[in-house]
Formats: structure tokens, C-alpha cells, sequence
């Protein structure tokens, strides 16, 4: 009797703690990877440039701790300044462009064009461009001496000017740059029920009422994404300009990111450039935040 009460016995099963545990191990596990690469190039670097914009650090000796010296020296700082002011207008100059025009290419080819995937390749190709590739091509249209712009307008020496290098600028980086934004407002014009669109024009809609009232708060929550990038994109501009200006002529392009650039790895002041860096940190934190605050009353997610 007690033999067949052992066999007939069910194994005892095991408890929903080990098997959350056990969960827990394997969600651990395939997530490592990229939590080391989070810890090992994210979080340390942030901490230890917190660290170093209190010290004076030359990169040779060891970094000397000095408070908040080098966030009162950028207050004195006039071409801190400066480069503060020509980063703003860059910005004013580039996220509009960038964003209108790329809103008007996506409206254009979402409508049923012959070769309409490969037009938008071609958009698509100087997003995935080098910066150098990029230089090449805007040296061959805004050349003083053989630029094709000089063809079309009045001749100009473009990237020598102190007033027009930061628009022209503004202009090739908008022409890098459009493709990619393009390619978000299509997938989100692609994503309005065509229902709407019916009902505008059974209610008597013109093409413009249509845009206005069913395309625009249908793409809302797809526009605060592209000003959004664009906006994080255009202050941490630094690429373009070493390439193209290298912060010329006499300082005109100089944007804040190249000017720490400068400071840590050509003067090897690595504790100013750090400062520098925290309060561009605090810039694109604070202009993110305004963003999110505001689109409420604009977006609509429904």
C-alpha cells in the first residue's frame, strides 16, 4: 500500500518564485550586452565629465579640482558666447527649412508618382553620405570661381562671407538632412485612415482644407518628432563645419560644439570643454523640455 501511494505520487512542481527567477536570469542575460555598453560608454563618460568640468585637466597631469571656476569663466567668455549666438542662428536658419521642406517633398511623393521609389532614393542618398562626400559636392556648387550658384545668383565667395557662410551652411545641411525627415512624414501621411479624407471631401473640403484640417493634426504627433531631432541635430552640429569651415571666416561659423572641440583637444583644457559640454547638456535638456511642454496644445495622437 504504501509502495503504490509513492509511485502515484506527483513530482512536486516548481514554485512560481524559481520560475520568475529563473525569467529574471535570462531577461538578465540577453540584455547584458547592451547594459555593459550603456554603463561602460554612456554613464561612466557622463559621470566622469560631470567630474572633470570642477577640475583643470590638461589630459598630461592629474586634474586639479577648482569648484565652479570653469562654469564662471564661460560667463566671461566672449567667444563662448559667440559661438552660443551663431548656433542659435544656425538653428533658427535650419530646423524651419528642414522641416517644411521636408513635409512638402513627403506630401508630394506620397501620391501615386511613375518611378516614385527610386525619387525617393534619391532624396534618401545624402542622408547615408559622409560629411566629406557632402563637402565635394557643396565646394562644386558654391565655388566662387566655377560654383554653379555663382551661375544662378550673384557672384559670391559663399563660405568666405562672414554673412552668408552660416545660411549657406544651413542650406547643405538642410539638403543632407531632408531625406530622413522626409521618410518619417511619409510613414505618418501613410498612416491616415483614408476614411477622413473621404468625409472632408463629401463635406465639400478644398484641397487646402483638406491639408489643413485632416493631414495636419493627422501628422502632429510625426511634426513634434521631426522638430524634436531636428532641434537636438542642429546644437550638436559639429561635423559639417570642421569639414567645410572649420569655424571660418574669423570666427563666423564657430558653433558651440567645434569651440569645445577646440578646448579639449587642441588646447587640451579638458575641464573647460567639459563645462562647456554640461551646459550645452542643460541647453538641449531645457529646449526639450519647452517642446514637450508646448505640444500639447498642437499634438493630437488620436
Amino acid at each position: 500500500m504504501t509502495a503504490v501511494l509513492t509511485a502515484d505520487k506527483a513530482p512536486p512542481r516548481p514554485t512560481a518564485w524559481r520560475g520568475r527567477a529563473g525569467e529574471r536570469v535570462w531577461a538578465l542575460a540577453f540584455a547584458s550586452p547592451y547594459l555593459l555598453h550603456l554603463v561602460a560608454l554612456t554613464a561612466w563618460p557622463v559621470l566622469a565629465s560631470l567630474y572633470f568640468s570642477m577640475t583643470e585637466y590638461d589630459l598630461v597631469t592629474p586634474p586639479r579640482f577648482v569648484g565652479f571656476d570653469n562654469f564662471a569663466r564661460l560667463f566671461t567668455d566672449r567667444i563662448f558666447w559667440q559661438t552660443l549666438g551663431n548656433t542659435t542662428y544656425f538653428a533658427v536658419l535650419f530646423v524651419p527649412a528642414q522641416t517644411i521642406l521636408a513635409l512638402l517633398l513627403a506630401v508630394a511623393l506620397n501620391q501615386k508618382l511613375r518611378a516614385v521609389a527610386l525619387i525617393r532614393a534619391a532624396y534618401f542618398v545624402p542622408v547615408v553620405s559622409s560629411w566629406v562626400v557632402i563637402a565635394y559636392v557643396a565646394d562644386a556648387v558654391f565655388n566662387p570661381q566655377f560654383g554653379i550658384a555663382n551661375q544662378i545668383f550673384p557672384a559670391q565667395d559663399w563660405l568666405q562671407d562672414s554673412a552668408l557662410v552660416i545660411p549657406t551652411l544651413a542650406a547643405v545641411g538642410v539638403w543632407k538632412g531632408v531625406g530622413y525627415m522626409m521618410v518619417l512624414f511619409l510613414a505618418g501621411l501613410q498612416n491616415i485612415p483614408q476614411e477622413r479624407y473621404e468625409a472632408a471631401r463629401i463635406d465639400g473640403a478644398s484641397a487646402w482644407q483638406s491639408f489643413r484640417y485632416v493631414t495636419m493634426p493627422g501628422i502632429s504627433g510625426t511634426t513634434f518628432l521631426v522638430l524634436v531631432l531636428t532641434s537636438i541635430t542642429t546644437l550638436q552640429a559639429f561635423e559639417q563645419i570642421f569639414v567645410m569651415t572649420n569655424g571660418g571666416p574669423n570666427g563666423a561659423s564657430e558653433l558651440t560644439v567645434l569651440y569645445l572641440y577646440r578646448q579639449g583637444f587642441q588646447f587640451f583644457q579638458m575641464g573647460y570643454a567639459s563645462a562647456i559640454a554640461w551646459v550645452l547638456f542643460v541647453l538641449v535638456l531645457g529646449l526639450t523640455l519647452v517642446q514637450f511642454r508646448l505640444q500639447r496644445r498642437w499634438v493630437h495622437y488620436a
